[in-house]
């Protein structure tokens, strides 16, 4: 009889659930722990960065552009500038050329003279050749850029008018090379009186 009920006693308490089995639920994995970041926000910080180092991609991308033109630039400049100082140097030979033929002609002089100006021609078919170009100074405005105001002069005109800032003598010829000037030109510039133009009746 002890022995039946102690095996009834056995199998009630290893049938018998206990009270923890029944009332303790498990955490449900779609809770995010307290202080850690939501997905939406990870999302947004992983955008955020994409468009920061998207930015400094361009922007580098538009700094080596620049450096390359740049470097394009300056190599062209420097091929087109190379004989800078060579072309300078024959500058004095173009002024001595002109100051020849500033010689009114006449007599045993006028062979001689038509031999400068054929040099004269020849030399400055070469500058031509080379982008060298003569500029146009006389009855010009003075234009700072290419022109040096040695002197001021009055230049009437027939009509009793002068004309302010123009050119009215050429001292020395500048010149131009590729478009930039190699050497302004030395002249004399009017001052003075009515600009052409303006009516003083009134």
């Amino acid at each position: 009889m002890a022995t039946t009920m102690t095996e009834d006693t056995r199998t009630g308490a290893a049938t018998d659930p206990t009270p923890e089995a029944t009332t303790t639920e498990a955490p449900e994995a779609s809770e995010t722990p307290a202080g850690a970041p939501s997905p939406e926000a990870d999302v947004a910080a992983f955008e955020a960065e994409i468009a920061k180092l998207r930015d400094q991609g361009l922007r580098a991308l538009a700094e080596a552009e620049n450096v390359r033109r740049r470097g394009e630039r300056e190599r062209d400049d420097a091929a087109r500038f190379a004989i800078t100082g060579f072309a300078q140097a024959l500058l004095d030979v173009a002024d001595n050329l002109s100051q020849a033929l500033a010689v009114p002609p006449g007599g045993e002089a006028q062979a001689l003279r038509q031999g400068v100006e054929l040099t004269e021609r020849t030399l400055l078919a070469v500058f031509e050749r080379f982008g060298i170009s003569r500029i146009d100074a006389l009855g010009q405005a003075f234009d700072p850029h290419r022109h040096q105001a040695i002197f001021e002069v009055e230049a009437d005109r027939p009509d009793g008018t002068v004309v302010p800032g123009t050119v009215v003598q050429v001292l020395r010829a500048g010149y131009m090379l590729n478009g930039r000037l190699l050497r302004p030109a030395m002249v004399a510039v009017a001052k003075g009186g009515t600009p052409a133009g303006v009516d003083t009746s009134a």
